[in-house]
C-alpha cells in the first residue's frame, strides 16, 4: 500500500491513525479513505472500512468489547471520492451485550455493511482452542514484498503468492509482525481484521496451475466480498502472528476461505472467514479504469 504521488510505503502508525475514526453527531463517525494504493488502485480496501467500523463501534459501546464482525462489500470506495459516514443502527444495548449495524456510505450512496456484536467478557466455563499450525519459523518464510513501514509479511513455502506459476495445496500461512502494536484494544482488533481479506484469493488461487493475482483486474475479476471476524479473548499480542488459511471450496464465481491467527507462542486470539468474487474479466464493457476495477 503506497501513496498517490511519490509511491511512498505507508506507515503502521498512518494506518492506525486512519483507523481512529471520529465521532460526528449521534451514531454517526466519519472515516477517511486515505492515499491510493499500489500502482495508484482507486478503490479502498474493504477490509479497511471493517477496521474502521471496529473502532467506530467500540467507541459507541464503550466498556464493552468487539467480539465478532460480519461485513458485506456491496459497492466500491473510491479513493478521492469523499470520506465515508459510518452510520450506527443500534440493534440492542444491554448491560452484557449490544449489538449494531454499520452502514458505511460514501456520497450517499451505501458501500458497506456490517453487522457486529460486542459484550463484557466473562470467566471461563471452559475453553480449548485449536492449536497453532507446526509450519515454519518467521526466520525461514519469504518476504512477501507487501510494502509497509513498521509492518513485515513472510510467508511459509511460497515465494511470489501472486504468480500463476507458484502452484500447491489451497492452503497459506503468514507471519506477520507489527511496530507499534496498539495498546487500545478496538485498535488492535481494527490491525487484525485489517489483513484477513488480503491473502484469500490468492490461497484459492494457488491450487490452480496458470492463474494468479498477478493477473487481478486485468484477465480475470477478483474481489473480497465478505469479511467475517471472531475475536477471542483475551486480546494481547507482542511479536509474530501466524495467519493460517485454508480454501475449501471455489466455483461458479466465488471462492470460500476459513483462517485463524495465532500468537507466536501458540495462542488463538481470532478466527475469520471470507467470501470472494473469481471470475472471467467483462469484455463488453471496459469503460472503468482498471485502478478503480473491483
Amino acid at each position: 500500500m503506497t501513496t498517490d504521488s511519490a509511491q511512498k510505503p505507508w506507515t503502521v502508525e498512518e494506518l492506525l491513525d486512519l483507523f481512529d475514526v471520529q465521532p460526528d453527531g449521534e451514531n454517526r463517525f466519519i472515516a477517511e479513505t486515505g492515499p491510493a494504493g499500489e500502482e495508484d488502485r482507486q478503490v479502498v480496501e474493504g477490509t479497511q472500512v471493517l477496521a474502521q467500523v471496529i473502532v467506530a463501534v467500540a467507541k459507541r459501546f464503550a466498556g464493552k468489547s468487539v467480539r465478532s464482525v460480519y461485513a458485506v462489500f456491496s459497492r466500491a470506495v473510491m479513493v478521492g471520492a469523499g470520506p465515508l459516514e459510518l452510520e450506527i443502527d443500534v440493534v440492542n444495548e444491554g448491560r452484557s451485550t449490544a449489538t449494531a449495524v454499520v452502514s458505511a456510505k460514501q456520497n450517499g450512496k451505501r458501500c458497506v455493511t456490517v453487522t457486529v456484536l460486542t459484550d463484557v467478557p466473562t470467566a471461563d466455563v471452559i475453553r480449548h482452542a485449536v492449536p497453532r499450525p507446526d509450519v515454519k519459523p518467521p526466520a525461514e518464510a519469504h518476504d512477501a514484498r507487501m510494502a509497509m513501514t513498521g509492518r513485515q509479511i513472510r510467508l511459509v513455502d511460497v515465494v511470489d503468492i501472486n504468480s500463476p506459476d507458484e502452484v500447491g495445496p489451497p492452503e497459506l500461512y503468514a507471519w506477520v509482525h507489527y511496530d507499534p502494536v496498539p495498546t487500545r484494544d478496538e485498535l488492535a482488533k481494527a490491525l487484525i481484521a485489517y489483513l484477513t481479506g488480503h491473502l484469500g484469493i490468492s490461497t484459492t488461487m494457488r491450487a490452480h496451475e496458470g492463474i494468479g493475482t498477478a493477473q487481478s483486474h486485468l484477465t480475470v475479476s477478483t474481489a473480497p466480498m465478505t469479511v467475517s471476524v471472531s475475536f477471542h479473548e483475551p486480546f494481547r499480542w507482542d511479536g509474530w502472528l501466524l495467519y493460517s488459511h485454508e480454501s475449501t471450496q471455489v466455483g461458479a464465481g466465488m471462492s470460500y476461505v476459513r483462517g485463524t491467527v495465532h500468537t507466536e507462542s501458540g495462542e488463538l486470539i481470532a478466527s475469520f472467514a471470507q467470501d470472494a468474487l473469481i471470475r472471467p474479466l467483462r469484455t463488453t464493457d471496459t469503460a472503468i479504469k482498471e485502478q478503480s476495477r473491483l
